[in-house]
């Protein structure tokens, strides 16, 4: 409509054409224009596949563009008309006569007999006759993967630096290698080498048109890229037969929360049916994250992307914070032997000490928070991120040489300590025995520190919440700019000497 008003489709048909585009117009007031336009498309593509085999054509292939041409409002009053963009009656028909008479008259254009509408619908319901499955049985709505699973991973050994990132990379060519004729589609808005994952991306290469000898390139490359974050995510979700992985700097994954959402409520609505979606689960990677990019000032030091989806039900959105390269490789293992959900993992991409074995990396994953210490302190530290648990274990120094004890508990997976929203969500989140086995009352001050702000994940944890004189909570405070990962610790007051010196004037208020 905004096309028309500026007069007309012409330049939206050059426009089309100057990027790869056929277009194609058909009869928009015409439901059988739309069949027509679905065919004419698919038999345009097949020719060019086939001359393309041939050798009688090479990529690019422009493809087909169907605009369905009408006028706003068709068929009502004011159609084609500037009304036709709000409000085309001239009054409101319940208290206006002629409005009223003007809807009934158009609205009677639109009225179908129930008689009629049952005989349309018994002619267009012989599937069986056809031999052909109902829309809600389709093959697209009913995919099952299955894979194998791959040999053990190389755990990393305990206190060993090593990049998180770099683990996944491996771990993801594991996946790869043990199911290769599974079809691969790697989301990329950004530079997949600096964020870890060049193993990858020598192994399955960028998708180009015209590949260069000596680089990771091919026509049939996984990796998608493109400067454009709804582009890449759609290229992974639309892939619902094969593997799927997205990596994107944290600042910019929110432009992949729509088309997430979208996904995430329609899996949603088919689980809620009981016919929960059965593709392999996605990983959504944001690397490369607000506390560790200061180089380019607060646009890329933004935590919102998983602030959003901690909103989202939590029995398909899975929101974690791998803290070491073991909990990063178990998240992705976990997160592949599930099906239909999404999970969103913040990791660090530089080298952080390995905090968990295989078995705590397990049980952290499974129960999505852990204990680490095996006696229970005064204060009770509280760590949802990589960078929040070595601060944690600084603060936990620092009061011990004052003579109070601590103990330090990992959160993985906030959303799974919420106040439940519904009985599916309930079925997914902690029970409340899990809760006291590993969050335990016996404490004078619970102090949580977080890589999001501290206000969110407040109110995601509620349950955690243990009151103003008891409760403390440190996370980005959107104080930033070019610092390193200590300054903007800093800057947000969550570093260690801030937090230990808040505990201690809160201990002696008390």
């Amino acid at each position: 409509s905004t096309m028309y008003q500026q007069g007309g489709l012409s330049w939206f048909y050059q426009h089309l054409e100057q990027n790869d585009f056929h277009p194609i117009a058909i009869d928009g007031r015409d439901p059988a224009a739309f069949i027509w336009g679905i065919f004419e498309s698919e038999a345009r593509l097949g020719a060019c596949s086939s001359q393309i085999k041939n050798g009688q054509m090479t990529y690019p292939v422009k493809l087909p563009y169907l605009i369905a041409e009408t006028e706003k409002g068709f068929g009502f009053y004011g159609a084609g008309t500037n009304a036709a963009h709000g409000t085309p009656l001239p009054s409101n028909p319940g208290l206006d006569e002629k409005s009223r008479a003007l809807f009934n008259e158009y609205a009677s254009k639109l009225y179908l007999p129930e008689q009629k509408l049952e005989t349309a619908a018994e002619s267009l319901g012989n599937h069986k006759e056809d031999n052909r499955p109902e829309e809600k049985f389709h093959p697209l709505c009913q995919r099952n993967v299955k894979l194998k699973n791959p040999k053990e991973p190389d755990w990393i050994q305990e206190n060993k630096k090593y990049s998180s990132m770099s683990a996944i990379d491996s771990r993801f060519c594991d996946w790869h290698l043990t199911n290769p004729d599974v079809r691969v589609r790697i989301g990329n808005p950004d530079e997949l080498s600096s964020n870890r994952m060049i193993k990858t991306l020598n192994l399955l290469k960028h998708r180009v048109l015209s590949p260069e000898v000596g680089l990771a390139e091919s026509v049939h490359g996984s990796i998608i890229t493109a400067l454009n974050e709804e582009v890449v995510i759609s290229a992974a979700l639309a892939n619902k037969g094969g593997i799927n992985l997205a990596v994107s700097y944290e600042a910019f994954a929110m432009k992949m929360v729509g088309a997430l959402r979208q996904e995430i409520i329609f899996a949603r609505h088919q689980k809620s049916l009981g016919r929960s979606p059965e593709w392999v689960s996605l990983p959504v990677i944001a690397t490369s994250h607000l506390w560790e990019n200061g180089k380019n000032e607060q646009s890329h030091q933004d935590s919102s992307f998983t602030e959003v989806l901690l909103g989202e039900m939590s029995d398909l959105t899975r929101v974690v914070f791998p803290a070491d390269a073991n909990t990063a490789i178990t998240c992705l293992d976990a997160c592949y032997q599930s099906k239909g959900q999404v999970w969103a993992m913040t990791i660090p991409k530089n080298e952080v000490s390995s905090q968990f074995n295989k078995e705590q990396a397990n049980q952290l994953v499974k129960d999505g928070a852990l204990n680490m210490d095996e006696e229970n302190g005064e204060v009770q530290l509280i760590a949802v991120g990589a960078y929040q648990l070595e601060v944690c274990m600084e603060v936990k120094q620092k009061l011990g040489s004052n003579g109070i004890s601590c103990n330090i508990i990992y959160l993985l997976e906030p959303g799974r300590f919420r106040e439940p929203r519904d009985l599916i969500e309930q079925a997914h989140c902690a029970e409340k025995s899990k809760i006291e086995r590993i969050f335990n009352n016996d404490f004078k001050l619970r102090v949580l520190v977080t890589h999001t702000r501290p206000e969110i994940l407040m109110g995601i944890c509620r349950p955690l919440d243990s009151g103003i004189d008891r409760c403390l909570a440190f996370g980005y405070k959107n104080q930033g700019g070019t610092l390193d990962v200590r300054g903007l610790l800093k800057a947000n007051a969550c570093d260690s000497e801030n937090i230990s010196e808040t505990i201690l004037k809160k201990l002696k208020t008390n």
